[in-house]
């Protein structure tokens, strides 16, 4: 973060102690604030969504722990005085707030003028937290080491041939996996969107009936459009005009197709419980024959896959078999309980039989049943 001014030393920290932000991932406020009061920022580093600096006590050696920020949905960091990107649009009086509205740390330089910096976070999606090791194996240390190469600083790992063996070991739709950051860091929403409608390849197309000379084309995609975005710095008024990104957040709160430039339709799907925008012209869900290999490979996941989930599913069968049985016995039990104690179930209603003028109703009695007639007299 040049912003910051590498070389700098924090003359101040506050950071409210916050149970989300920072005790979701075992710190706090205080122990943040504690850390980074007079460190010197040496560097900033990111992998995929994560960034962190390395700190260095003045006159002393590297000193852990270091920050590891995740700016979540919401989150970015507000340097005092210099233009910022919003979750949402603000009022020009809310622009000049300091320090602004949601702030969970404000970072301040011992420079003359001093560098303020603040971590803004309206929904607290964000995560603060302290890694206790040293600078160089920040990257080898949970949970950077969980997530996936980044597709602009491991170039040398996130290959063609890397990619294709990824692709092909696994059997779900090709945008869950890109999503996945144990997969690859940094992919998400809309990049995953930009990345498949730049290959042309269709979001709900599974993984494994991809072709060689598709995955080639899903790679090169993946490489232009992060380092795209990095080299205009996520400036998004600077997007190339035909990216997706500059229609898909229309006004229009319907289902209808949005029109794009160049005159093509782009529609809103759901793929693993994510909005996607996909472009049908452009987009085709067309699974291609897998070579004797892949065959080979999509049967070995499909067995593993069976395996996996033939058991949960046997027991979630069960489990709404058992529901359905409690909930006809309980119906019964209210049924049964609605009825008078100690009386018989109402018999069905019987003729009245007339004797003269005299209407005799018969009721049913246990036992045999009995005649009610009235006998005839004797003239």
């Amino acid at each position: 973060m040049p912003e910051i001014a590498e070389g700098k030393t924090l003359a101040a920290v506050k950071a409210p102690d916050d149970a989300i932000v920072f005790g979701k991932v075992g710190t706090s406020g205080p122990a943040f604030q504690k850390a980074m009061t007079g460190k010197k920022v040496l560097d900033a580093n990111q992998q995929g969504k994560y960034f962190w600096f390395a700190a260095l006590v003045p006159l002393i050696m590297s000193s852990p722990p270091h920050p590891v920020f995740h700016l979540g949905m919401t989150g970015w960091i507000q340097i005092r005085g210099e233009p910022t990107g919003h979750y949402r649009p603000k009022e020009s009086k809310e622009e000049e707030e300091w320090p602004p509205k949601y702030w969970r740390f404000i970072l301040e330089t011992d420079s003359k003028p001093k560098i303020e910096a603040a971590f803004v976070d309206a929904r607290r999606f964000g995560r603060v937290r302290l890694l206790d090791c040293a600078a160089e194996d920040i990257r080898n240390t949970t949970p950077l080491n969980d997530n996936g190469p980044d597709p602009v600083i491991d170039k040398d790992i996130l290959t063609a041939g890397w990619l294709e063996t990824k692709i092909l070991s696994k059997s779900v739709p090709i945008k869950s996996l890109l999503l996945d950051q144990a997969v690859i860091s940094g992919l998400g929403n809309w990049v995953t969107d930009e990345v498949l409608y730049n290959a042309k390849l269709h979001p709900e197309q599974y993984s494994n009936t991809f072709s060689s000379e598709q995955i080639k084309q899903l790679h090169k995609s993946i490489l232009y459009v992060c380092q795209t975005a990095v080299d205009l710095l996520a400036d998004s008024s600077k997007f190339p005009e035909e990216w997706l990104f500059n229609h898909r957040w229309g006004k229009s709160k319907t289902k209808a197709p949005i029109t794009l430039p160049n005159g093509a339709e782009m529609i809103k799907l759901t793929v693993g419980n994510r909005t996607s925008c996909v472009v049908p012209s452009v987009q085709k869900n067309i699974i291609e024959l897998p070579t004797e290999e892949r065959k080979q490979n999509i049967n070995g996941a499909e067995d593993a896959d069976s395996k996996k989930e033939s058991k949960p599913r046997a027991n979630a069968s069960k489990k709404r078999k058992a529901v359905v049985v409690k909930a006809i016995k309980a119906e019964e039990e209210e049924l049964t309980e609605d009825e008078p104690k100690g009386k018989a179930k109402k018999a069905k209603s019987t003729p009245k039989t007339k004797v003269g003028k005299v209407e005799i109703e018969e009721t049913p009695s246990g036992g045999r049943r009995r005649s009610t007639r009235v006998p005839k007299t004797k003239e």
